[in-house]
């Protein structure tokens, strides 16, 4: 849930308001925008977090296997059940069951779907035995359900039994002021999993900002992941985009290269853009300080004097400055600490 637009600040504030109830969650959203994440994390807030999350993805089995994934089979029931097995809903029991693109759902599932909302109750297949299921339902799809209800493909009755607290999760498109953010945040985790890290430039970041992203979030992971592949522990720019990403980019000057990567790009169409809702500049060019102090000094293994250098300020400017934005301790590594 990493970033600050409007859209995103929404879905932040619908969560914490649900968390804590029972009520059935409905997130609607394109393809690759994080319904997945959202329902993990309504989960981790509520009471029932310490019991299972179960997901399951609808639209990937096919529709004849589909009740005995959710609901069990006892042994012989179907073909190759040698053995009695559990359903979704019993392996969620206390917790919440995620149910994945539900809009994929055949029409004879919906209807034993509902009714085991309904009743709280199911069986498994080829059983006699009614199961209580106190389970929490969370689930998602990217398609226009109300269009679905209207051409027959969805059961009106099932719709408002999920839909007691819809979630609509933007698509990235329209939150393009988090892709730099979102950015930061996977080369962090990447670096957390020991895989190889990256930098990419402020005119690649730039780039990347203005594309349309039609796989939303999903497909700006799969790029940085690559990026990381391609080029571990370097820096990207430009040029070094996928060719799709560089398409009518118009004038864009790539950065400089090598040393000179610090230098900011000039040309009009890579400089920051302003938010619709404006800025605290006082307090952005105090985070882009503390941001390139911070890449000066991981650059300089914690040695003041040559992060100083690297900045071109005196080693007692820089350090005056550590001490003003309390990163003695935070930012450089511990056997440095004398360099101060």
């Amino acid at each position: 849930m990493v970033g600050n637009s409007p859209g995103i600040v929404r879905v932040r504030k619908l969560m914490e308001q649900v968390a804590n109830s029972d009520a059935n969650v409905l997130i609607l959203g394109e393809s690759g925008t994080g319904k997945e994440v959202v329902a993990r994390n309504i989960h981790y807030f509520s009471s029932r977090r310490e019991s299972p999350f179960v997901a399951l993805n609808c639209g990937a089995i096919p529709s004849e296997l589909l009740e005995s994934e959710l609901f069990g089979h006892e042994k012989g029931a179907v073909s190759g059940a040698i053995t009695a097995r559990q359903g979704r809903f019993e392996m969620a029991e206390g917790g919440t069951l995620f149910l994945e693109e539900i809009g994929d759902m055949s029409l004879h599932m919906q209807m034993k779907l509902l009714r085991a909302l309904q009743e709280r109750m199911f069986e498994r297949v080829g059983g006699n035995r009614a199961i209580r299921a106190d389970v929490r339902i969370i689930a998602a799809t990217h398609r226009n359900l109300e269009d679905a209800i209207q051409e027959g493909r969805f059961r009106e009755d099932l719709f408002y039994r999920l839909n007691v607290f819809p979630i609509h999760m933007p698509p990235l498109r329209d939150r393009r002021d988090d892709v730099p953010l979102l950015i930061d945040e996977l080369i962090r985790r990447f670096q957390s999993e020991k895989r190889a890290s990256l930098r990419l430039t402020h005119a690649a970041v730039q780039i990347l900002s203005e594309y349309n992203w039609p796989g939303n979030v999903r497909e700006l992971s799969n790029l940085v992941e690559r990026l990381a592949i391609l080029y571990p522990n370097g820096v990207v720019d430009v040029q070094d985009l996928p060719e799709k990403f560089r398409t009518n980019v118009g004038g864009v000057i790539a950065s400089p290269k090598a040393g000179d990567v610090e230098e900011l790009p000039t040309h009009p169409l890579s400089m920051p853009r302003l938010p619709r809702e404006g800025i605290d500049l006082k307090e952005h060019l105090s985070n882009l300080e503390v941001t390139l102090i911070k890449q000066a000094l991981e650059e300089s293994g914690g040695v003041v004097a040559h992060a100083a250098e690297r900045l071109h300020l005196r080693r007692t400017t820089l350090v005056e400055k550590l001490r003003k934005y309390g990163l003695q301790r935070s930012t450089a590594p511990q056997n440095q600490a004398s360099g101060f």
